[in-house]
């Protein structure tokens, strides 16, 4: 490509390019749902370390993966009874950033499922986009707490089970 065909970041783009506009007017894009959706799924893939990671999880545990947020990547493993998340050093999952709580959250696990709780959070925990007190987790669901959104991964043992009914 030549340095003609180049446009710098931020740079406005020459009239000439795409569709046609009209002086003085400013206009947006919209996506369909199909293509906010097809978005969505790009944000979700799971890596091939992940996937590796998922499918070595032992029975009655599950894997927490940020998906946003200043730690974006970090996995976290659920294999206690209740694991602790907030802005907290001592909470099991510590999330350094002030959208979160001291004591934001915490996850339950009751045999092979899991369950996620608001302590009481200032900005509220977040269940597929919903804001709830407390939540039975599914395979793939996204948790946000504060800015974090954090993506859930139950045992594919746990799964197995399941998907035989």
């Amino acid at each position: 490509m030549a340095d003609s065909d180049m446009t710098e970041p931020g740079a406005p783009m020459p009239d000439d390019a795409g569709a046609s506009t009209r002086e003085g007017v400013d206009s947006t894009i919209g996506f369909s749902r199909e293509a906010a959706a097809q978005l969505s799924q790009l944000d979700a893939a799971v890596s091939a370390e992940e996937q590796e990671a998922i499918a070595a999880l032992p029975s009655g545990s599950a894997l927490l993966i940020v998906r946003r947020g200043p730690n974006s990547g970090a996995r976290f493993l659920l294999d206690a009874d209740v694991t602790t998340v907030g802005r907290h050093p001592d909470a099991d999952i510590f999330l350094d950033d002030v959208t979160v709580s001291r004591k934001h959250a915490e996850f339950l696990r009751h045999r092979t499922a899991f369950e996620v709780k608001d302590l009481g959070s200032l900005n509220g925990t977040y269940f597929d986009g919903v804001r709830i007190e407390t939540a039975l987790l599914s395979d793939g669901a996204e948790v946000q707490v504060g800015k974090y959104r954090l993506t859930f991964y139950a045992s594919r043992l746990d799964l197995a089970p399941v998907a035989s009914r």
